[in-house]
């Protein structure tokens, strides 16, 4: 007797070593939290990770609009990665406006899953297709699995008493309950967050959990998957671990050097993207002493900063570029004070209000030169996630150590990017040194008796009994610290700022070269580059060319051996997120013939892009430039 019942294909499972997967919607889809919970359970699952979040630039842009796309992909392997990945392998799209700013990221043969159920009239005509592209061939290129989520979503939650509106956002739960079962991972943390988050409001949480498992099951039971993918964990140091962004850990940092130090932090800033999110994250440790002030502008957050430095705390202000520029001003006085304040710089791009959720690294020049006069600063910059919690104890140890204000420049792609982060015992951390004048020294003391080695004037606390002291924005006599215009003493303070920035340098480390320690081509970066940088020499040097490559994590003063590095390879490469800054002051420094390689568009360099420019410059191939599609990776139509 032969059974009628359909016999389902049983699904193949292809091991991959590296898989990256962008998700997109509209704004109010989910996305970044659809994103974020796909990484936290692949960073559980013991993937290496790298992730890009992609946020609109407009707050209230038009549902189903181009510029209302918001994105997140996120790249995963058994293997150390450094970057989120050039092309997705799979593409998520919500509707057809992610379907058209997208899809030109997707490699050639890629898969593309879709919502069917939004790719209606309407949608279509604000994305701006002329007809439907699950219908007209276009996408040919691509593995296309159409699924009706918002009809199956519905489906799902017929029972549960909701509106339609707050059923339908949970679609996301549907589309990455979905990508979980087709990845091979499990529910388990996404459901054990979802019963914190929506403890208090049973109706969402059963919704939520519905969707999540009718998107898994839908992948297990439909026939339009024949293959399901394994990416099998990474090999990593023993220890705890967890997902971590950039700005989490700049905030933990910070905390870290306050614990290090036995100081209190402040933090006053004034909510800006990037950089807001390291308020958020500060104001959570008030059990650690932390006092964070959320200022009413950018100029008050960084006066209460300078005043909590004058008073013996950390001092620690906040912002993005335009932020930076109001504040310039201030950090002349904190300059001309000679007090111990970090200033952090979440760059994105410019100028004016730009592109705020973009990422970009213009701020150099600002930070090194945009203040009056002779204004110099420490510079520090983290070059990934895990980072900048190193840097951020950098910053603050430099400060201290130094009595100078030091700026911490990170950009948004450092600062929401993602990647596993191991725990650092504290103990493996060294301790923050500094020290208060005290009253003993009363009958010696003046304001800027400097310590012979570093130039720091003595760090004198308000109300030290014979400590009495002035300090302000007009010059002061260097033996007595009253007020002075003598010509030859503002030359002499005008040295000993300059001379006690530079003195850092006998201070940091060397800076480090991959590859040979000579030859024919050194690629040269900073900050959110790192990854893109060290993946595409590695891959030329696989290739048998002779290509070496350096970050750096010092801005000013450079690491002491940089011109002695530059001077063995015959050519030096700078890739940027800018018009060149870095390759300026190379230049002007080093007298080296550094060749810029420069990109403005909002997102960070694709190692292939990196790949053609490193070909460019050793004479294999003609001149390259970027290209961008009528959909580029800037949102736009």
């Amino acid at each position: 007797m032969t059974s009628e019942t359909p016999v389902r294909p049983q699904q193949q499972v292809e091991r991959l070593e590296r898989v990256t997967v962008r998700f997109a919607g509209d704004s109010g889809d989910g996305m970044q939290l659809t994103g974020t919970q796909f990484t936290k359970t692949t960073a559980i699952f013991g993937n290496d990770l790298a992730t890009l979040p992609d946020f609109p630039a407009e707050i209230r842009a038009p549902t189903g609009s181009l510029p209302g796309v918001s994105g997140f992909q996120i790249s995963f392997a058994s293997s150390d990665i450094r970057t989120p990945g050039d092309q997705p392998d799979a593409l998520v799209a919500m509707n057809p406006a992610a379907l058209k700013v997208n899809i030109g990221d997707l490699r050639p043969g890629g898969l593309l899953i879709v919502d069917e159920g939004e790719f209606t009239g309407p949608n279509l005509k604000k994305a701006g297709y002329q007809s439907n592209p699950l219908e007209n061939g276009s996408l040919a290129g691509f593995e296309v699995v159409p699924v009706n989520i918002t009809r199956q979503n519905e489906l799902a939650l017929e029972e549960v008493d909701l509106p339609s509106k707050q059923k339908f956002q949970s679609r996301n739960f549907y589309a990455l309950g979905l990508v979980l079962w087709l990845y091979g991972r499990s529910l388990d943390p996404t459901v054990k967050w979802a019963q914190q988050r929506f403890s208090r409001n049973p109706a969402v949480l059963d919704a939520n959990l519905r969707a999540l498992r009718a998107g898994y099951n839908f992948g297990d039971t439909t026939e339009l998957f024949q293959v399901r993918y394994d990416v099998p964990p990474a090999p990593v140091e023993p220890g705890l671990y967890r997902h971590i962004s950039g700005n989490e850990a700049t905030a933990l940092g910070f905390l870290a050097a306050s614990l290090k130090s036995g100081l209190s932090l402040f933090y006053a800033s004034y909510p800006i993207t990037p950089a807001s999110d390291v308020l958020h994250e500060l104001s959570k440790h008030r059990n650690f002493g932390v006092k964070t002030l959320q200022a009413e502008d950018e100029i008050a957050a960084i006066g209460a900063a300078i005043g909590a430095a004058y008073g013996g705390s950390l001092a620690l202000t906040g912002t993005s570029g335009p932020g930076l520029a109001l504040k310039s001003e201030a950090l002349n006085l904190a300059v001309m004070t000679e007090l111990p304040l970090v200033v952090i710089d979440v760059q994105r791009a410019g100028p004016s209000t730009g592109m705020p959720t973009k990422t970009e690294q213009s701020d150099l020049l600002q930070a090194m030169f945009g203040r009056n006069g002779d204004s110099p600063v420490a510079i520090v910059a983290p070059s990934t996630p895990s980072d900048c919690f190193i840097m951020a104890i950098e910053a603050f140890r430099i400060a201290l150590k130094y009595m100078v204000p030091v700026i911490y420049l990170s950009d948004g792609y450092v600062g929401n990017g993602s990647e596993p982060w191991r725990i650092p015992d504290m103990d493996e951390i060294p301790a923050i040194e500094y020290q208060f004048a005290s009253a003993s020294e009363a009958d010696s003391f003046s304001p800027y008796n400097r310590d012979p080695q570093t130039l720091a004037r003595p760090w004198a606390i308000p109300g030290t009994k014979g400590l009495e002291h002035r300090i302000g924005g007009l010059e002061k006599s260097s033996a007595t610290g009253d007020i002075s215009y003598d010509p030859g003493n503002h030359h002499q303070m005008t040295l000993y700022r300059n001379q006690r920035v530079a003195r850092i340098a006998q201070d940091i480390p060397p800076v480090e070269v991959s590859g040979p320690e000579d030859g024919e081509l050194l690629v040269l970066g900073w900050g959110g580059t790192a990854g893109a940088i060290a993946t595409a020499a590695e891959r030329a040097r696989q290739q048998g060319k002779s290509v070496a490559s350096a970050h750096i994590r010092y801005l000013n003063p450079f690491p002491a051996n940089l011109g002695e590095v530059l001077s063995r390879y015959d050519k030096v490469l700078v890739p940027e997120l800018n018009m060149g800054q870095l390759a300026l002051l190379i230049r002007a420094k080093y007298l080296v013939d550094a060749v810029p390689f420069n990109k403005v568009a909002g997102q960070p360099f694709k190692i292939t892009e990196i790949e053609a420019k490193i070909d460019e410059v050793l004479g294999l191939r003609g001149p390259y430039e970027l290209e961008f599609g009528p959909a580029s990776v800037l949102g736009g139509g």
